[in-house]
């Protein structure tokens, strides 16, 4: 085994080990955060805001986090977007605990910033990966989240029971868990990720020597690759139409007192379909090729927003096979589309169109969140997943069209 490929193996079983400490740490906050957000504003319009909060953290972390890459490699960017998790999560304990929804929203904010780490986390993967396992080892990683971001919804009970014996609000908890599961996976990543997989990469490639490009640039070289431009389009796509459906379902469920344990089990299988099946995601479009396997992922979302949109809110079996297909249709958007951009473009643009991907992924979905809750309010859970499904119908036919180049 060369000292690359030992590396590589290395570095892949330290990302998923701080991928599942980051998964019990983000997951369990998501319908948390709905439920807190609409109790302390009385307002399910509103309830949206607290995803919506934690994506534009991403958001506004992924370019930070791309440029300190570049500067000091993957293990300064996924400590720092960790750490500003870490803070997130008790400005939002305080802020639940004085029903301040600005402290509450500015805590999801800073959340966010940790799953800013883990989306940059699957490209640390395949800094040091070969062209024929590249999205397999990156698959790896996003399946790292699997057990974490499973059992994290699974603590919503449990977790408000510490909260409560704290004299905390029950929907406090989740936060409480974050904090400590994120703080431990700093340290997994600032103990064991070395050398650093992206220095070693550039070093390797003569990359390091070249001078670092700006996201505008960056973004200018996209916009004149075709198969860069989709391949964003179908991560952002898949994005905006996972979030604005999973962020609604546990606000849909309570309208008739569905119990915090069946939504967190229900959120659990949606999750479950995002990561678990990953490295099959990934050794598919290895063998398939990457348009074909975002094909596929844009006929599951399709086939979820069919069955969820016609679910009743009581009914968790068939809203938990909507959810289920949800979360694997865009664990292909995100693997196959991940994939497909590192290979479209230049050495010199890797890092900078990496974070410009997070960026305009993390967008979408904070777009998704917000317009939400209003159609949800305005009109109902079922216009919702059908207006979640048009731009989805729009990748697909985009594909048709790259396909035939």
């Amino acid at each position: 085994m060369s000292s690359n490929s030992a590396l590589q193996e290395k570095t892949v079983k330290v990302l998923a080990t701080a991928q599942v400490l980051n998964g019990v740490g983000v997951a369990g906050t998501v319908a948390a955060g709905s439920l807190l957000v609409a109790s302390i504003t009385n307002s399910e319009t509103l309830a949206g805001l607290a995803q919506t909060s934690s994506v534009l953290g991403a958001a506004a972390l992924a370019l930070p986090l791309a440029r300190l890459t570049s500067r000091g490699g993957r293990r300064l960017a996924l400590s720092v977007g960790l750490i500003a998790g870490v803070i997130g999560s008790l400005l939002a304990i305080f802020g639940g605990s004085r029903e301040n929804i600005y402290l509450m929203l500015t805590g999801t904010f800073l959340v966010g910033a940790a799953s800013a780490a883990g989306y940059q986390a699957r490209f640390a993967a395949i800094d040091l990966a070969t062209d024929e396992k590249r999205a397999k080892q990156l698959s790896f990683v996003v399946w790292g989240s699997t057990i974490g971001a499973v059992s994290g919804p699974n603590l919503m009970e449990p977790s408000g029971n510490l909260a409560e014996s704290l004299g905390l609000p029950r929907l406090t908890g989740p936060y409480l868990i974050s904090a400590v599961t994120l703080a431990l996976a700093v340290l997994v990543i600032q103990l064991f990720l070395r050398p650093d997989p992206y220095l070693t990469a550039a070093k390797d490639s003569g990359a390091a020597n070249l001078p670092r490009v700006k996201t505008k640039v960056a973004l200018k070289h996209i916009r004149s690759n075709a198969r860069a431009s989709f391949a964003i389009a179908a991560i952002a796509i898949g994005h905006i139409a996972m979030v604005a459906v999973m962020v609604m379902t546990p606000v849909h469920m309570a309208h008739v007192d569905v119990t915090l344990t069946i939504i967190g089990l229900v959120i659990s299988v949606h999750v479950l379909g995002m990561y678990a099946f990953s490295p099959l995601v990934g050794a598919l479009t290895d063998r398939l090729g990457r348009l074909r396997v975002i094909q596929i992922g844009v006929a599951i979302l399709l086939s979820s927003a069919l069955i969820s949109g016609f679910a009743r809110a009581d009914d968790a079996i068939t809203l938990g096979i909507g959810l289920f297909l949800l979360g694997l249709g865009w664990s292909c958007t995100l693997i196959a589309g991940s994939a497909l951009l590192t290979e479209s473009v230049s050495p010199e643009f890797k890092s900078a169109s990496q974070g410009a991907s997070d960026l305009v992924m993390n967008l979408s979905g904070a777009s998704g969140g917000a317009v939400a809750g209003v159609v949800i309010a305005t009109l109902s859970y079922g216009w919702l997943c059908l207006l979640s499904a048009l731009p989805v119908a729009f990748l697909g036919l985009w594909s048709l069209k790259i396909k035939a180049r």
